[in-house]
């Protein structure tokens, strides 16, 4: 075993890696750009390595850095976790000459099934069905009028992926031919900036189909073996947000047919280490699967196969590395329970999902379930990296428990600051489809606001004031901070505080309002009957009611895009990487005005209704910070 591993990643994945190597008595070495100097991956190894003052993730996919990051730092071994360098050939190519070891495929198996349109070829030849698509052109990569011409005689809708990487980075679904040309362009510009290749296939795209996968581990010495297979069909813009193991419609038959497609695959590719090859199959009949990819590194979701199999998927992968035999037979591999892991993401469900950003005032993880978490109270999110802070994974002897103990997780979490999707996540898991299994790719977008976040309590904003001002310790009319004075009048206690509710004023103290240990407690009958929890957060104060953070500040929040006249406004911190308009032209409601890109994902600003423009403010290139002013739109005549 190595004695010192080099981890080339950031976030929960590096943190989650660096407990497997300190578990195993082995040095970890982290790197971090000078915005990650005071993250909590750097402190969770053993040492750390400075890689460069990019103020994004360029350090961190800068090869040359990161080896002699290595280097400096006596590293034998590199583990690049997932995303950055964890899927680049010339990354395993790079280790190889340094004499470092790759804790991945080699550098030609990587390229030949990390490659999409090679993978598909090589699962082909090892007879496993694939998808009807086209994955090169004449020339190799598609061009655009390759793609046009076959969509134009293809049975749509039809999905564009990345050539290069997943994550959902890179995907379109197109149902109208009219929408390919924007769409073909800004798949190409969002995987160039998520994985620096902007190749595309194309590919019949599958209504109403499930997406399972198998987690493949194999050895130097021959021996290739699955680990059962994952469910990850609830999923949003092709973006996992919910995985569980075993799948609720795979019996062990299939479950050994589908293993033994992703073995034989490994074996015909000369795949050694960690891998998923994932499947897509149809909801109602998962026997009919077809090869969708194979991820040639670990997965996000990896944990949830832990959990069941009770193997460590980070040891397996760093005693391969090593040169070790796995010591497992397929017959070694046996499930138990069920487990279910949810993504939580700083993003804001009320407003199209979009990434939110902002200092972490408050982070508690809940008891009883594994929390693979890259922040804790004081982390700053930023629009530099992928919104993903942290994964709850539940386990049960059943479906039903690991259901169960995740949403009670959830509404434990505390990451207060930036939105988070954990309140939505509850909501989702507690649909009946959910409940029942009865799932597909489609799910999440058919329900659209079904999946409705609790409405907010209209007595919040008092409290908040109650909060600020401060509640009684007890009747003590000398504890009370409510403005009384001996031998005069009442002071005035009086606030305005704004809030998801509006504008609210209130004096202090509310009546059945009493402060307790974390909080306000709120008395109903017989009692206090619920505790709303309060942080607060400069001239701000966080109340948490049943799992659900509200903010409210003393200034008024800025509105944002208003119809009918007014300034677009920039919903989150970003980079404008298109301007389609300019002064004195005419819009229509729903034209697309700038495109921003954060977080990996584009974002089309829109008019709100017909009008003129009366100012642009910004150009190609330029970066734009919340609410900032976009685009000046002239009063709409009545």
């Amino acid at each position: 075993m190595f004695s010192r591993v080099l981890i080339a990643n950031r976030g929960e994945i590096a943190v989650r890696v660096a407990r497997t190597l300190r578990r195993l008595g082995v040095e970890s070495v982290a790197v971090f750009s000078d915005a990650d100097a005071d993250a909590v991956h750097v402190r969770a190894a053993d040492r750390a390595v400075r890689l460069g003052p990019a103020p994004a993730g360029e350090s961190y996919l800068d090869i040359e850095k990161v080896i002699a990051a290595a280097a400096a730092s006596g590293a034998e071994a590199i583990h690049p976790g997932y995303g950055f360098l964890s899927e680049r050939p010339a990354f395993a190519r790079a280790c190889a000459k340094a004499g470092l070891a790759f804790v991945g495929p080699s550098a030609e198996a990587m390229a030949l099934l990390g490659d999409k349109v090679a993978a598909k070829e090589a699962a082909s030849a090892a007879g496993v069905p694939v998808v009807p698509g086209l994955s090169s052109g004449a020339r190799g990569a598609l061009t655009d009028d390759e793609i046009i011409e076959w969509v134009g005689g293809a049975r749509l809708p039809v999905l564009l992926k990345a050539t290069a990487g997943g994550g959902g980075k890179g995907m379109r679904v197109v149902r109208a031919l009219d929408d390919l040309p924007d769409a073909i362009g800004a798949a190409r510009r969002e995987a160039a900036a998520a994985f620096g290749d902007d190749r595309l296939l194309v590919e019949r795209y599958l209504e109403h189909s499930r997406h399972i996968e198998v987690q493949l581990i194999a050895d130097a010495h021959g021996t290739a073996l699955h680990l059962g297979e994952r469910e990850c069909s609830l999923q949003r813009r092709h973006q996992k947000v919910i995985e569980e193991a075993p799948s609720p419609v795979v019996d062990a038959a299939l479950r050994e047919r589908i293993g033994a497609a992703a073995c034989a695959l490994a074996h015909a590719a000369g795949y050694v280490g960690a891998g998923t090859v994932e499947l897509i199959a149809e909801r109602d009949d998962p026997s009919s699967f077809y090869f969708l990819e194979v991820n040639a590194r670990l997965q996000v979701e990896h944990p949830v196969t832990e959990a069941v199999t009770g193997l460590d998927l980070v040891e397996l992968q760093l005693r391969v590395a090593a040169g070790e035999p796995l010591g497992l037979s397929q017959s070694d591999v046996a499930l138990s329970g069920h487990a279910v892991e949810a993504r939580v993401y700083a993003e804001d469900p009320t407003n199209g999902f979009l990434p939110s950003t902002g200092r972490v005032v408050a982070y508690r993880s809940p008891a009883g379930v594994r929390v693979d978490s890259g922040i804790e109270e004081g982390s700053e999110v930023t629009a530099h990296y992928d919104p993903l802070l942290a994964k709850a994974i539940a386990h049960g002897p059943d479906r039903s428990a690991a259901l169960g103990r995740l949403d009670r997780a959830l509404a434990e979490l505390r990451a207060v600051g930036p939105t988070t999707s954990a309140p939505w996540l509850r909501a989702l898991l507690a649909r009946p489809e959910v409940r029942a299994g009865e799932l597909d790719t489609t799910l999440i977008e058919r329900l659209g606001d079904e999946v409705a976040l609790p409405a907010a309590d209209p007595s919040l904003g008092g409290l908040a004031v109650v909060a600020l001002l401060g509640s009684p310790r007890s009747d003590d009319p000398w504890d009370a901070l409510d403005g009384w004075r001996l031998g005069g009048a009442r002071a005035p206690a009086r606030m305005r505080l704004s809030g998801p509710g509006g504008e609210v004023s209130a004096d202090a103290p509310s009546a059945g309002v009493r402060r307790v240990r974390g909080g306000l407690g709120i008395e109903g009958e017989g009692g206090v009957a619920r505790t709303v929890e309060v942080y607060p957060d400069g001239e701000a104060v966080w109340l948490v009611d049943d799992g659900v953070p509200s903010r409210w500040a003393v200034a008024v929040d800025r509105a944002g895009a208003r119809s009918g006249g007014g300034a677009l406004d920039a919903p989150m911190p970003g980079t404008v990487i298109d301007v389609r308009t300019e002064p004195g032209a005419a819009v229509a409601e729903g034209d697309t005005l700038v495109v921003l890109e954060s977080m990996k994902m584009e974002l089309a600003i829109q008019a709100p209704a017909d009008g003129t423009v009366a100012d642009v403010f910004v150009a190609i290139g330029d970066r734009v910070a919340q609410s900032q002013p976009l685009v000046a739109l002239a009063e709409v005549p009545a």
